[in-house]
């Protein structure tokens, strides 16, 4: 017999392992360990813990009683008036890749109020704003696609249109706003941030604010409020405290861009004023004094602090006042300069915009005194307002 000296089998290959009775023992006692563990935990979850209570019951209702007073009025002027108040939103068309396809862009929100049966809206006009397509939800959340009636920048309002039937229309209650009180409680109602029909109360906070409208226009006796307003309740209803209009939310003074206390609405006696005119004729019949204003930019450069006048027309009232304007020869020479209004009543007119604001105050047929330079010499007219186009 021949020694093998790898101690192969006579076929060649390695011979079997003999069994390890110690690694078998091992192994079935960490699985009786782990048996034991399942068991335990699951007799162990299934035994009451000191802190559970197993017939724990829901506690009993406590009766609240009824509500307070001004819950009750707050809760009627909401479900009176939500009806009223529309979710706007707005979008542009434009091209998609290669420009083969017409997209519609996604825009913003805004808020706004049923103002008639005949499907008057009225909203901010920042809300519309060169808007493409603008879609009104009602509060039964019928859409309707809208056209704008008439716009006024100056004051931030505009006036939409749509075709829904009168009985799916509920307009609001007007009231005024020339008797208010700081103090007296207000409701806003609008849709914050998309989140539609929602409700914050306040106080009327200070009365007789002016405010820049997107214009650089002033808005004038506007009305400060608590009640908190965020972007998407533009053009929203501010009511009192008997469900009727008193403004609407334009907007708010805060670091943030949201609600910090202090927002603004346009009051309804300025509304009431404008929106009708927007419905009749599309825009609003303005008193001037019948000029052309030379630009603000242009009169500055030559030195000129005032409203200097580029020409007047020929039946206005500056023209019977006998003010003029501006000649400039064929080679662009200035060969008469145009009288600079100064003042108009009592409000200085550094600025175009402190022209128009002053005029603010008069209607048409009003007659106005005017304060001049011409020649460097101060003059002074008494000019009738007529009204502009």
């Amino acid at each position: 017999m021949t020694h093998n000296p790898y101690n192969t089998q006579s076929n060649g290959l390695p011979p079997s392992p003999r069994p390890n009775r110690r690694q078998n023992w091992i192994t079935m006692m960490g699985v009786w360990v782990i048996v034991f563990l399942l068991v335990w935990n699951y007799v162990r979850s299934n035994q009451p813990s000191p802190l559970h209570t197993p017939d724990a019951k829901p506690q009993a209702v406590t009766p609240r009683g009824d509500l307070m007073q001004d819950e009750r009025e707050t809760i009627e002027v909401f479900r009176e008036a939500s009806p009223a108040v529309v979710y706007i939103n707005t979008s542009d068309f434009g091209r998609g890749f290669l420009g083969l396809n017409v997209l519609e862009i996604p825009r913003g929100t805004g808020s706004g109020f049923v103002y008639d049966r005949s499907g008057h809206i009225v909203t901010n006009y920042h809300v519309v704003q060169d808007a493409d397509k603008i879609v009104v939800t009602l509060a039964d959340q019928s859409q309707w696609e809208a056209r704008r009636v008439g716009i006024e920048p100056d004051k931030d309002i505009a006036v939409l249109k749509i075709d829904a039937p009168a009985d799916q229309l509920t307009p609001l209650s007007i009231g005024e706003s020339n008797d208010l009180q700081v103090g007296q409680r207000v409701l806003a109602i609008g849709n914050p941030f998309g989140f539609d029909n929602t409700l914050t109360v306040g106080v009327v906070s200070a009365l007789g604010r002016d405010i820049r409208s997107m214009t650089g226009r002033r808005i004038r006796d506007v009305i400060q409020t608590d009640a908190a307003i965020n972007p998407g309740n533009s053009g929203g209803p501010l009511l009192d405290s008997a469900g009727r209009l008193i403004g609407i939310n334009t907007q708010i003074a805060s670091p943030s861009g949201v609600s910090a206390g202090i927002g603004f609405a346009v009051p309804v006696d300025t509304v009431n004023e404008i929106v009708p005119e927007l419905i009749r004729y599309g825009i609003v019949h303005k008193p001037a004094l019948g000029i052309v204003a030379v630009d603000d930019r242009l009169a500055r450069r030559i030195g000129i602090r005032g409203v200097l006048i580029d020409s007047v027309a020929e039946n206005g009232g500056a023209a019977k006042a006998g003010l003029r304007g501006t000649l400039v020869d064929q080679r662009g020479y200035v060969r008469q300069l145009g009288d600079i209004i100064i003042k108009v009543g009592e409000t200085p007119t550094y600025s175009l915009v402190d022209l128009k604001d002053a005029l603010d105050s008069y209607h048409t047929g009003d007659r106005v005194d005017v304060v001049y330079i011409r020649d460097d010499r101060t003059a002074n007219a008494t000019i009738e307002l007529k009204v502009i186009e």
